[in-house]
């Protein structure tokens, strides 16, 4: 275990924030540290690159790498759930875009937004380490997924679009990864970063129970002044900022269960309908999307 005292960003101290659970798979406490000028927030002790696997090792983390099989009624609400995410997702990318080009989804997963976007008509590619999810997405897509998670294996300018379905929060090198993200996309390419925001109103009714604080598997936390900081270092240019809204609702259920057991979902759905209303004026939703520009 690696326990971290500086702020990757700026290199100064960090300071204490709250003590969370891994209420996942080991049950242990992690220390959460806050990067005061930056808002970074960094998850301490964190695994290292060779043992972080076993953190991943749960049914319960794994239950929705793939559509097939959803039979209960949780299942069947998260795979309705995510068919319109699908489509927010792309419409992003339809925004920017006249015609198709090529796209990188870094963590791919089973490969259900690259197989949404090659239906219209773009040149998909992946990163994927998890060996089941990267076998289902190659099947699926028809290509090979990479699993270089250093992303040194792709050249500079390649792809139109780049995106990170919550995913930078699992990266051990933030600013390196955003600094790759920027090489590899092109000239006024698109990349799109998505992430839990833990200054939304679910985040600070549940505290340490926060769903999307997931340590040690979330090595890093950010608000919009976290991720306008490490964008501007990279000389990239944030251009709209979009709300995920059902996340609020997944994230209250999760932490219904870590602070009581249960996923009490009516009280879930209550909390996170007011993370939600609340975001409307503070713009603090449970999850942000970073459109973003390379200059």
């Amino acid at each position: 275990m690696n326990h971290i005292t500086t702020s990757p960003i700026n290199g100064k101290p960090l300071k204490e924030f709250l003590i969370c659970n891994d209420h996942l798979v080991t049950k242990k406490q992690f220390r959460v540290l806050i990067d005061t000028e930056t808002e970074l927030l960094v998850t301490s002790p964190q695994p290292s690159v060779e043992n972080i696997g076993a953190y991943y090792e749960s049914e319960e983390y794994n239950s929705h790498a793939d559509s097939d099989g959803a039979t209960s009624i949780f299942d069947k609400v998260y795979e309705f759930v995510k068919s319109i995410n699908l489509k927010s997702k792309y419409s992003i990318i339809n925004k920017n875009f006249n015609t198709a080009g090529n796209i990188l989804d870094i963590g791919c997963g089973a490969g259900d937004f690259l197989n949404f976007c090659k239906n219209k008509n773009w040149e998909v590619s992946g990163v994927e380490p998890t060996e089941k999810a990267r076998l289902i997405s190659e099947k699926k897509l028809g290509v090979n997924i990479s699993t270089d998670l250093s992303l040194n294996s792709f050249a500079d300018n390649s792809f139109d679009v780049v995106t990170m379905w919550h995913v930078l929060e699992h990266r051990f090198d933030v600013m390196e990864t955003v600094a790759h993200l920027k090489r590899i996309a092109k000239p006024g390419g698109l990349i799109i970063i998505a992430l839990p925001n833990y200054k939304s109103y679910d985040a600070k009714y549940y505290k340490q129970y926060w769903g999307a604080f997931d340590v040690p598997r979330h090595l890093f936390h950010f608000s919009k002044k976290t991720i306008e900081i490490i964008l501007s270092k990279n000389n990239l240019n944030l251009t709209k900022v979009h709300p995920m809204w059902f996340d609020s609702f997944y994230v209250s259920m999760i932490s219904e269960k870590n602070k009581t057991g249960k996923m009490n979902p009516i009280k879930a759905v209550f909390i996170g309908l007011i993370s939600n209303i609340k975001a409307i004026y503070t713009k603090e939703a449970s999850s942000l999307i970073y459109e973003v520009k390379n200059k």
